[in-house]
């Protein structure tokens, strides 16, 4: 591709590269309904409830608040408890600002900085039951989110013979921060505080998950957006390389990460921003300054959202740069996008005609490659997907399957209800259909159909099956095969899953050829 048309995607590449992804829904805080259920932890014993024949635990600390001195530090164990401790109520959620909302997304509820919880949903508690373990990471663009929203409901899983596992992790300018002052005290230690707490959760399910009927020698790592980033960060984390089996990635994004320097520079803003004295500020002001008051800022140069921070233990060297060299786990991984991603963009602001408008003559050389789009908002709309989500996943997909088996998939199917009212399948849309949640949840779109609750029932059970198993085929049809270097496999959840073979492939590898040119597959972290 020519140098001019390289320089009009890198522009609004650039312009999307503060969109990210918000989903979440309202929280489910309440009682159990049913008998009081009891297993001990390490730490001790905590007592949940049956909620339709699932075992729900909620609010287990897995660390201990990460308050005062031990903000921006690494997880510490939690301090044990000698009494049976109630396991009805959700943890607050980690702080975050509470007007950031998209598509199905809604309030985190209360929120505090002693918030690094966990919940399970079980079949039961038999520690000889050795079910897979499936450990949710919500997204969020590393600011918003909580593990205990609606949307993320365990027991529509756990009634298929799962433990599901879901979190808060910190976000945010508490949960990925750098700072001179923090430099000093710990040269080249933690950055990315949010994924140390995810390793501390997988620690915490190698640990206890047993106890409540689950296998610490089968969990599955599954993620959306942020939580996506997260789990393949998993997957290149020496930190993290005996604490999982394998991972699904959904709607994981190619924007770059951070390198320390990028970290330290909009640390020092934030510094400034809350009255200190910016780099000469210290470590016992930044700990000092209220949590409110670090989450609620907002503004250029302020945040590190979507991205994460190469160069600290949790993250040695950029996501891709591990595949690229083969450095990543080599453990079965699923990972696919969504038929309209770039709803996450049009949630921020940008206006995918304008970003059209704005290619200029690299505008010549992207027409082609959507021959039955006439309009310039649909046209942004499908660029900004195949660019940002469809590119970045085949790229991965064919790098990992030389090192492990990989399935690729791509969401279309809108629910009966919301056809015609919404172009495709958003960020975050399948999230419901795999979770398996119904109308009660207040998350969804549009009321179930039964054609809705059959394709959901579909897709729960892949998702299911690849995690007890290794392999997303559970019986059903049509199977679904292996993508590979030479051979461009994508099941597609359209109104009946089908499987696409050279799927989107001219386009995709228009797009990743031109990715790397740019240096935007390379991603920005190798700065010290």
């Amino acid at each position: 591709m020519a140098t001019p048309r390289c320089s009009g995607l890198a522009r609004w590449l650039t312009a999307l590269a503060g969109a990210a992804a918000l989903v979440s829904a309202a929280v489910a805080q309440g009682q159990g309904a049913g008998a009081p259920v009891e297993v001990r932890t390490a730490s001790g014993a905590v007592a949940g409830h049956d909620v339709d024949g699932v075992a729900v635990f909620r609010g287990i600390p897995y660390a201990a608040p990460p308050t005062g001195a031990l903000r921006w530090r690494p997880p510490q164990p939690p301090a044990p408890w000698p009494e049976t401790r109630s396991a009805d109520a959700f943890g607050k959620a980690c702080p975050q600002r509470r007007d950031k909302s998209i598509d199905q997304a809604g309030d985190p509820g209360p929120v505090d900085e002693d918030c690094l919880f966990l919940n399970v949903w079980t079949p039961g508690p038999d520690p000889t039951a050795r079910r897979p373990v499936m450990v949710w990471i919500h997204g969020g663009a590393f600011v918003i989110g909580s593990g205990s929203q609606s949307l993320y409901d365990g027991g529509a899983l756990a009634r298929r013979g799962a433990v599901v596992v879901t979190f808060n992790y910190r976000l945010g300018a508490l949960g990925f921060f750098a700072h001179p002052a923090l430099d000093r005290a710990a040269p080249n230690g933690p950055v990315n505080f949010g994924l140390f707490d995810q390793i501390a959760v997988l620690r915490w399910v190698k640990d206890n998950i047993a106890v409540f009927g689950g296998d610490p020698g089968n969990v599955t790592l599954f993620g959306e957006s942020a939580g996506a980033q997260s789990v393949l960060a998993l997957f290149t984390s020496p930190l993290a390389r005996t604490l999982f089996h394998r991972g699904i990635a959904q709607s994981a994004y190619g924007i770059p990460s951070h390198s320390r320097a990028k970290a330290r520079e909009v640390g020092v803003a934030v510094a400034k921003a809350v009255g200190l004295a910016g780099a000469q500020a210290t470590a016992a002001q930044l700990r000092d300054v209220p949590s409110e008051t670090l989450a609620g800022l907002e503004g250029p140069g302020l945040s590190l959202a979507p991205g994460l921070v190469v160069g600290d233990a949790a993250l040695p060297e950029p996501i891709l740069a591990a595949f690229q060299s083969g450095k990543e786990a080599p453990l079965p991984l699923v990972l696919g996008n969504n038929s309209d991603e770039a709803s996450v963009a049009v949630a921020f602001g940008v206006d995918p005609a304008a970003l059209i408008r704005r290619l200029g003559a690299a505008r010549v050389a992207v027409k082609p490659l959507y021959p039955d789009v006439a309009d310039d908002a649909q046209l942004g709309r499908e660029v900004v997907r195949d660019v940002v989500f469809g590119a970045y996943a085949r790229r991965l997909a064919y790098l990992h399957s030389a090192r492990s088996a990989t399935w690729r998939y791509y969401f279309s199917r809108v629910p009966d209800g919301a056809i015609g009212r919404q172009p495709g399948v958003p960020h975050g849309g399948e999230i419901a259909d795999i979770f398996g949640v119904d109308d009660g949840c207040g998350c969804l779109p549009a009321p179930r159909t039964e054609a809705d609750r059959a394709a959901s029932q579909g897709i729960g059970d892949r998702w299911v099956a690849f995690a007890r198993d290794g392999d997303p085929n559970a019986g059903t049809q049509p199977a679904w095969p292996r993508d590979s270097r030479a051979r461009w496999n994508v099941l597609e959840f359209g109104a009946a899953p089908a499987v696409r073979v050279d799927f989107m492939k001219r386009r995709l590898n228009t797009f990743i050829g031109a990715l790397n040119v740019l240096g935007f597959f390379a991603e920005r972290g190798s700065t010290p």
